[in-house]
C-alpha cells in the first residue's frame, strides 16, 4: 500500500515553485504529477480492498470485462486490447485466475492458435463480492463530491482522446 506522506507541505507544490524558479511555468507538470500520485494512491485502495477476494485491480478488471461480454469468454488477444496491456500481462493474469479457479481457458475454435478464457461461477461470485467492496470505498474517490465526479471524468477523457484511446475521437465526444 502507499503510505501517506505526512509532510507538514505539498511535495507537489513545492516542487511547482522550484520548477517556475527554474524552467517557467509549472501547471502541467502539477497536474501530471497529481495524476501518477492519485494513481498510486487509487491502485494502492483498490489492491487493499480486492486482497480479500485474492484479487489483484488488474485481475479484477479481467473478470469485469469477462462478466461484462456476450458469452462469458473473450479471446486473449481481445482482453489485452480493450485493457490495454501487454500480452504476457494477460496470460499471468489468466494464469493466475485459473489457479483461483476464476476462469477456465480453452482453444479458441475460431482461430487454431489462440485461446478462449471463460469467467466460472466462482469468478463471477468474486466479482459480485468484490465490486461491493469497491462500491462501499466509492472506488477511492469519496474525497471528490458527486457533482465534480463527471468534470473529473471529462478532463481525463480529453487526455485519454488525445492521446488516441478511441480511433475515432470525434464520435467518443458525443
Amino acid at each position: 500500500m502507499v503510505r501517506p506522506l505526512g509532510l507538514p507541505f505539498d511535495p507537489i507544490e513545492r516542487a511547482g515553485a522550484s520548477w517556475e524558479e527554474h524552467f517557467g511555468p509549472a501547471a502541467t507538470m502539477r497536474a501530471a504529477t497529481s495524476v501518477f500520485r492519485v494513481q498510486q494512491i487509487l491502485l494502492a485502495r483498490f489492491d487493499e480492498a480486492l486482497r480479500p477476494h485474492a484479487l489483484t485491480f488488474a485481475r479484477y478488471e479481467v473478470l469485469v470485462l469477462l462478466v461484462f461480454s456476450r458469452t462469458g469468454e473473450l479471446p486473449l488477444k481481445v482482453i489485452g486490447s480493450r485493457l490495454m496491456v501487454h500480452p504476457t500481462s494477460v496470460t499471468n493474469a489468466i494464469d493466475r485466475l485459473v489457479a483461483a479457479g476464476y476462469v477456465h481457458r480453452r482453444p479458441n475454435p475460431a482461430d487454431g492458435r489462440g485461446v478462449l478464457a471463460g469467467i466460472t461461477e466462482r469468478g463471477r461470485a468474486v466479482v459480485e463480492e468484490a465490486t461491493s467492496a469497491l462500491n462501499a470505498l466509492d472506488f477511492g474517490l469519496g474525497d471528490v463530491p458527486e457533482a465534480e465526479l463527471q468534470t473529473l471524468f471529462d478532463i481525463l477523457k480529453r487526455v485519454r482522446l488525445g492521446a488516441g484511446d478511441v480511433a475515432d475521437a470525434e464520435a467518443a465526444v458525443g
